[in-house]
């Protein structure tokens, strides 16, 4: 839930709403980001930086009195969250875990100002698209395997924004059943049982590379049979995008 700060000051420790954020007409309001924030490229590359999503140099956030933190519970630490709180600031904690509730997360940014142009623009478009998306999500879509670690190997679950969005995009989630973590361990033999179509290698948290494009190829299943093994930008399906 959003703080009843007005938002006039905002350091935003979360990359995908800080593009949001400008998306929406309110990237002036906006006094400091993270080094992963990188979009808008021009907007964002004059903006003080406080550290990482994970480091955040809280010394310089309080300097900089921000009437209100934008943080996400994945991307950030709990304890980072509590000692801003403890300063006085008030921290918005944002948990989106599907794309509706992505859609619901830029409703809120927008009440903070946005323009009703902007709210046509950004949010009915993308409300749009996601009712679209759910109304045309096949029952049975394409079986995807999507793994965010190796060594071992884990695999998107079911209580992900990313599972959420590779249904809405016709895909199959193949460890979607596992409920004992949201981050599954998967073994090799249940990759080559579970016969993917496609294999998504994110390009984080680990950084695959052609090594592991040459390992999976080994493996039996129509994802390598049909050369559909791709690398892919982290951001296409672990990111909330405001464009489309």
């Amino acid at each position: 839930m959003r703080p009843d700060s007005p938002g006039r000051r905002i350091v935003s420790l979360v990359p995908s709403l800080t593009e949001a954020l400008f998306s929406l007409g309110l990237g002036e309001r906006v006094v400091a980001v993270t080094e992963w924030c990188v979009h808008p490229s021009d907007a964002v590359a004059k903006l003080p930086k406080v550290g990482g999503t994970k480091n955040p140099n809280l010394s310089e956030i309080l300097a900089l009195r921000p009437d209100l933190v934008i943080a996400n519970r994945e991307e950030n630490r709990l304890r980072d969250v509590e000692r801003l709180q403890a300063a006085g600031i008030p921290v918005w904690v944002t948990y989106p875990r599907t794309v509706r509730d992505a859609a619901a997360l830029l409703r809120e940014l927008a009440k903070m100002g946005a323009s009703d142009d902007a709210v046509t623009a950004v949010v009915e478009s993308v409300e749009r698209t996601v009712a679209e998306g759910e109304a045309a999500a096949p029952d049975h879509g394409t079986r995807v395997f999507c793994p965010v670690w190796k060594n071992p190997w884990m695999a998107i679950g079911r209580d992900t924004y990313a599972h959420d969005l590779l249904r809405l995009c016709g895909g199959a989630n193949l460890f979607a059943h596992r409920d004992d973590r949201r981050y599954p361990v998967v073994k090799w033999e249940e990759i080559r049982m579970a016969q993917p179509e496609v294999i998504l290698l994110p390009d984080e948290p680990s950084s695959f590379g052609p090594r592991d494009v040459a390992e999976l190829d080994a493996l039996e299943v129509p994802a390598t049979r049909d050369a559909r093994v791709h690398r892919i930008d982290r951001t296409l399906v672990f990111v909330v995008r405001s464009t489309h």
